[in-house]
């Protein structure tokens, strides 16, 4: 591996190149924080897809280019005279250190959770921190990360099942009362009615997959990462799919289910090899 003076030269130089990009290229020159913002969203999901790939080369890649927008960000702060990448650095040094007691000052913990929950208590008391628990869970965030954020930092406070086994069911109460609307919605006799009971069934299946969600989480499972890695299945094995019915010179929407049932579960065996 690089030597801590290697690293420090890289870093150096990335920060130079940027000066010059940002003085000579007339794209880089016109970027601004909103410009950027769009791009280093789809910049990070790269990241994730390359992560969930497990593909050492291109998440070195790809953390390359989340690397270079945090750096333009600061680049551009630097510009207006509000902060610079001293400022980020220090900031996050700083917050690192005190929200770490335990490793930097006389604090103890007896485990992870510990730490996370003296974190997420820290937090509050920062001068700039977040004064609630929540707060800290951007609005923007995908609603199964969301979700999944919120569980997690109320547990961090203590707000969680005492046995994670309980959680079982509320996951049954919430498919039931999921289902009650699905039927109510199925037998309303006026679109009043269908709109009253579709509107119930929509607030219900939120609340089913939150607790789906929830049941993920204290299991120790991502429901995201679940959840992606799902519709990359489902992905490779409808293209199996079409593909083989293209080959046939055939269109998907001239064969049977049982037709597809059977491509489908070959694809499934192909997996397996």
């Amino acid at each position: 591996m690089k030597s801590r003076e290697e690293k420090l030269a890289a870093f150096g130089r990335i920060l130079d190149i940027l000066d010059e990009l940002r003085v000579k290229c007339p794209w880089d020159r016109e970027q601004t924080t909103e410009s950027l913002r769009p791009q280093t969203i789809e910049e990070v999901y790269e990241l994730s897809d390359a992560i969930l790939k497990g593909d050492d080369h291109n998440i070195s890649k790809e953390l390359g280019d989340v690397l270079l927008h945090v750096l333009f960000y600061a680049k551009i702060g630097e510009e207006n005279g509000t902060y610079d990448i001293v400022d980020v650095i220090n900031f996050l040094c700083d917050k690192l250190i005190y929200r770490h007691p335990h490793v930097f000052s006389s604090a103890e913990v007896a485990d992870s959770a510990e730490v996370v929950k003296n974190w997420e208590m820290l937090k509050m008391k920062e001068k700039d921190g977040n004064k609630r628990v929540l707060s800290g869970v951007p609005d923007t965030l995908p609603p199964l990360l969301k979700a999944y954020r919120m569980q997690d930092k109320a547990r961090g406070v203590g707000f969680d099942w005492e046995e994670k086994s309980q959680v079982w069911d509320k996951v049954k109460e919430e498919l039931g009362e999921y289902q009650a609307e699905l039927d109510a919605m199925e037998k309303a006799q006026d679109g009043e009615s269908r709109k009253a009971a579709y509107d119930r069934a929509e607030n219900e299946l939120g609340d089913y997959l939150f607790a789906v969600v929830n049941a993920a989480r204290l299991y120790g499972l991502n429901p995201d990462t679940a959840l992606e890695r799902t519709c990359a299945k489902f992905k490779r094995r409808f293209t199996y799919l079409e593909e083989h019915t293209i080959r046939q010179g055939r269109s998907l929407k001239d064969m049977t289910l049982a037709e597809m049932d059977e491509l489908w579960d070959e694809a499934k065996a192909k997996e397996k090899e």
